[in-house]
């Protein structure tokens, strides 16, 4: 029945005791139920969200997904689960086996989602002899039941499963949930309000198989992600929860990004999509690069994304306790990410294995270091001080025409990433080169490291223009 199953657990010398799962404040459901008959569906249904891919194919969801969820007065996680196959070892059957039974751990009740169009088979009676044998309360939802009448004709074929009452439900359109969740709030207790805690949302990204799923589970101390040397294992943007030094972090773990061209329209592409939805939602991304593949053109491609949505950084180079090294190795590797990262100088770098745990616990402290930088903000007379010592060293250049560039002041217009409007007589006269130098004088004199910071050029003609058009609409 695949009930023996192996969990992933990280030595104390490795993570430190406080770097643990927050308690679950809320109670968990798990979602259960064979391949393809409509969970995922049913997750978003339930959650009134779309969070969960949603495919026409067996087999999209892998790894346990958790959506917040609310019915009556009841707040409550609700998981999906890949579909379960008990007589079959292949691929990624046993890993969501696995992960099936972590989420039934931790529920306070389960859902067995049916098939009411195709009626009860054998996968539906194993799995339910299977939930019985288990400590925790189950519901059983027969979903695609679109028609009110031919519903309960559908539904009435299960109680052969022995679950109790079987719940005629479409997870398109809803009919029935709202019969179903009155049943399950029974088994859930009742919310208590706590103070909430402002989390730190990390996005892990890279390229398929660099260890993105690897690292997840060791900052977590737990097999949270499915991790395999398939290319392509993790599909949603699967989160969790950690504390760590009293900070409480959001760590999403997403699939591994291809190249545009070899990606068919599917569950990846789907998943992808996530993936940058994870990166522009992030206070501070992730980048995870293979140390035993070096800086590769796909890498190169995902750091100009993360510089160009404004998201702070940490490049996370894993797979290190793989690496033959002499006293030049990490020099080498610094220098090859200078060279062909040039354009995410400012983003700290750190040297880990997710594997053994090696520098993990580490990845926070330099996390933390670039939200601090990320959300700063500096007196506009700071700016303005920088600004005066840059142009003193290096003024402005002159064209042949004897027209000279001149940054008159600067202020700081918002943060997430900082960002700083300067004025001057013309933007045209100050060209890539000086913006670039103005832009090193900013973080040799002000810092943000670990964060991108944005300059806006406005010239006079700009700025007279704006200002005749306020006084028009005074006059108004």
């Amino acid at each position: 029945m695949g009930q023996s199953l192996g969990m992933m657990a990280l030595t104390s010398e490795l993570i430190p005791y406080s770097f643990l799962p927050t308690a679950m404040p809320l109670p968990v459901v798990a979602v259960i139920g064979r391949p393809n008959v409509g969970k995922s569906t049913l997750v978003n249904r339930l959650a009134g969200g779309k969070d969960a891919i949603v495919h026409d194919q067996p087999g999209v969801t892998r790894d346990r997904t958790y959506q917040p969820a609310f019915w009556r007065d009841r707040d409550y996680l609700v998981v999906d689960t890949g579909g379960l196959v008990f007589d079959d070892d292949t691929e990624f059957l046993p890993y969501i086996r696995e992960q099936a039974q972590l989420a039934l751990a931790e529920a306070s009740a389960a859902v067995l989602v049916v098939d009411g169009q195709t009626g009860p088979t054998e996968a539906d009676r194993e799995i339910a002899t299977w939930l019985r044998q288990q400590s925790v309360p189950v519901l059983l939802a027969v979903n695609k039941c679109e028609s009110v009448d031919q519903g309960i004709v559908q539904a009435a074929q299960f109680w052969e499963l022995g679950l109790g009452e079987p719940y005629p439900v479409s997870g398109i359109h809803g009919n029935g949930t709202g019969e179903l969740l009155d049943a399950l709030v029974e088994y859930l207790p009742e919310t208590v309000e706590e103070a909430a805690l402002e989390e730190i949302k990390v996005a892990i990204v890279g390229r398929p198989n660099v260890g993105k799923s690897s690292l997840l589970n060791a900052f977590v101390g737990e097999s949270r992600a499915i991790v395999s040397p398939i290319s392509g294992t993790t599909r949603d943007a699967i989160d969790m929860q950690v504390t760590y030094d009293d900070q409480l972090y959001r760590l999403v773990d997403t699939a591994g990004i291809r190249k545009k061209k070899s990606v068919d329209y599917g569950p990846e592409f789907f998943g992808i999509n996530r993936a940058f939805k994870a990166i522009r939602r992030a206070d501070v991304v992730l980048l995870v690069i293979d140390a035993l593949d070096g800086v590769t053109e796909q890498d190169q491609k995902l750091a100009g994304r993360i510089e160009a949505d404004g998201r702070a950084c940490v490049i996370v180079v894993n797979k290190w306790d793989a690496v033959e090294k002499d006293s030049y190795t990490i020099y080498d590797f610094d220098h090859q990410i200078a060279a062909r990262l040039n354009f995410l100088n400012w983003a700290k770098r750190i040297y880990v294995s997710a594997k053994t745990g090696q520098r993990v616990p580490k990845i926070l402290a330099l996390v933390n270091q670039a939200v601090e930088q990320h959300r700063r903000r500096v007196s506009t007379s700071v700016v303005n001080e920088v600004l005066e010592e840059a142009t003193k060293w290096h003024t402005p250049p002159t064209t042949r025409q004897g027209r000279q560039g001149r940054i008159y002041y600067g202020t700081q217009v918002t943060a997430r990433p900082p960002s700083f409007t300067l004025f001057v007589n013309d933007p045209k006269l100050l060209k890539d080169n000086y913006r670039r130098y103005v832009e090193r004088q900013f973080r040799e004199n002000l810092g943000f490291e670990g964060t991108p910071i944005r300059f806006f050029w406005r010239g006079k003609a700009m700025r007279d223009l704006e200002r005749g058009s306020a006084n028009r609409a005074t006059k108004v």
